[in-house]
């Protein structure tokens, strides 16, 4: 278990290292930080003076150590639009984007599991038919379009729940929904086919043989044993909705982190977005770790991998 443990963690590091690299060279290759933090009127002597004030005008390399080793610390730089630590502004919008995501998820596993359950359990009837169409549905929907519409439906023309905001539960409903509707797809579809599978085995035929009716059946051996690749999708969807919450957080104005990096693209605030991208990119290897540690304990064979 120690040596699975110590080779899912050297992927991880290295995973981190990549996804650094990646933020600062694409960010790096946007221009010359110093014309876009500097006021356009600033003379070419300010423009030299800041730059080897910042840095800027050392190697590449360079500045990427210094930049890694700045994020390893928490040191992202100062907020050119707030005037304060990166890393701050983005620590304080974390907390809404883990509520929206986690009630995000919490909306797909309630509808996904039982709708991909009962789908396999009743293959290729009405039921089946109905559950795969809608989630297709799901799955074809742009977020923002359907975000638009609960917007319309339950805000504008019944006014039932706020259209933007954080508070109290009734402005979590909307966003929640429209962005755990997609992941409800996704989470249907995959259990479905997992427990197809696993409903097919020899060993289900057994216990059926045996006189196991079939709530038992299916509640205690099917949907166990079909449990890995729903944690692997249920783990990799959280991770996709923390970092990846950019649309429906911009559409109900909620103040998470991808808002943010939203923000600070169009104010050309560079050190918060190669924050929020950094912090998202630990986050998901966070939670694909976890994952790995969940199979290892799922499923001994896979320590072996």
């Amino acid at each position: 278990m120690k040596i699975y443990l110590a080779r899912r963690l050297a992927q991880a590091l290295l995973v981190l290292l990549g996804v650094s690299f990646i933020v600062f060279f694409i960010l790096y290759l946007t221009g010359d930080p110093a014309l876009i933090l500097l006021p356009p009127d600033a003379s070419a002597e300010d423009v030299q003076k800041f730059r080897e004030a910042m840095g800027f005008n050392d190697p590449f390399i360079v500045q990427y150590g210094r930049f890694f080793l700045g994020a390893l610390r928490g040191d992202f730089g100062q907020s050119v639009r707030h005037g304060e630590p990166a890393f701050n502004l983005v620590i304080e919008r974390m907390p809404a984007t883990f509520e929206l995501s986690g009630a995000a998820l919490l909306v797909a596993l309630c509808l996904a599991i039982p709708a991909g359950i009962v789908s396999a359990v009743r293959r290729n009837t009405v039921i089946d038919y109905v559950s795969t169409v809608v989630a297709l549905l799901g799955q074809s929907m742009p977020t923002f379009w359907l975000g638009i519409m609960l917007i319309l439906v339950f805000s504008v023309q019944f006014n039932l729940l706020p259209s933007s905001g954080r508070g109290t539960l009734e402005h979590l409903v909307l966003p929640a929904i429209t962005l755990g509707l997609f992941t409800t797809a996704r989470i249907t579809r995959l259990t479905r086919s997992g427990m197809l599978e696993v409903l097919s085995q020899d060993y289900i035929r057994t216990a059926r043989a045996k006189g196991v009716s079939g709530p038992p059946v299916v509640w205690k051996h099917a949907l166990k044993n079909a449990a890995i690749p729903i944690v692997t999708i249920t783990g990799l969807q959280f991770g996709t909705l923390l970092g990846g919450a950019v649309v429906t957080e911009t559409v109900f104005a909620w103040p998470g982190i991808g808002r943010l990096a939203v923000q600070s693209i169009y104010n050309r605030d560079y050190p918060v977005v190669q924050c929020t991208v950094f912090l998202a990119a630990v986050m998901f290897i966070v939670i694909n770790f976890a994952i790995d540690l969940i199979y290892g304990f799922l499923d001994p064979r896979i320590r072996s991998h």
